[in-house]
């Protein structure tokens, strides 16, 4: 069995979901070792950081993967499809549940340069971070999702335009609208912030 591990480890994500609709088992482990920690994370984000939510969001998207590989597109890349899929079910869960309250934190490491913030040394950042959340909260769910895609899980534009089924305008009309917004919500951390945009 460990002789063949390095071809599934070869194979990009498009030719393991191929056989994963075979029933291949080892294609699925290594379609789970790639994204179950960068799925968890998104969940993470999306769900109001919700980690038993997270954790079974993740078991469903799993299911789905090996249940819809078949009528996976192989001309469609995998990471959009599967974060189109997470999507989804992040949107059924605010309208079954009414949640409307996503929470998001920025990785230490996320740089936002439209909203000029300022080094660390000159806030304190569990007030920033808890004013952005409050920011983030009063975004539409659209504009939230585009904030957390692009910005903390790194997608391009092209990307999220496909997992949120609209055009590349409309994906770079809303990050405008996004960032516009949360820059006049942070504006007290902005060392600028007299001066105008």
């Amino acid at each position: 069995m460990r002789f063949f591990q390095p071809i599934y480890e070869q194979c990009s994500d498009e030719e393991l979901m191929r056989l994963i609709a075979e029933n291949d088992e080892r294609a699925f482990d290594e379609i789970y070792r790639r994204y179950s920690d960068r799925m968890l994370r998104y969940f993470w984000r999306m769900l109001n950081q919700d980690e038993e939510k997270s954790q079974d969001f993740l078991q469903d998207l799993m299911m789905k993967v090996v249940e819809k590989a078949h009528l996976f597109n192989a001309e469609r890349r995998f990471s959009t499809w599967v974060y189109s899929v997470a999507s989804n079910m992040c949107k059924n869960e605010y309208r079954s549940q009414a949640v409307r309250r996503v929470m998001t934190r920025l990785d230490d490491h996320t740089e936002i340069n439209a909203l000029e913030l300022p080094d660390e040394g000159q806030i304190d950042r569990k007030s920033f971070e808890k004013q952005l959340e409050v920011e983030l909260d009063n975004l539409s769910d659209n504009h939230r999702e585009v904030f957390v895609l692009r910005y903390q899980e790194d997608l391009s534009i092209k990307e999220i335009g496909e997992v949120m089924a609209c055009s590349e305008g409309t994906v770079k009309s809303r990050i405008f609208y996004a960032l516009r917004k949360l820059a006049t919500g942070l504006h007290a951390f902005n060392p600028k912030n007299e001066g105008q945009r």
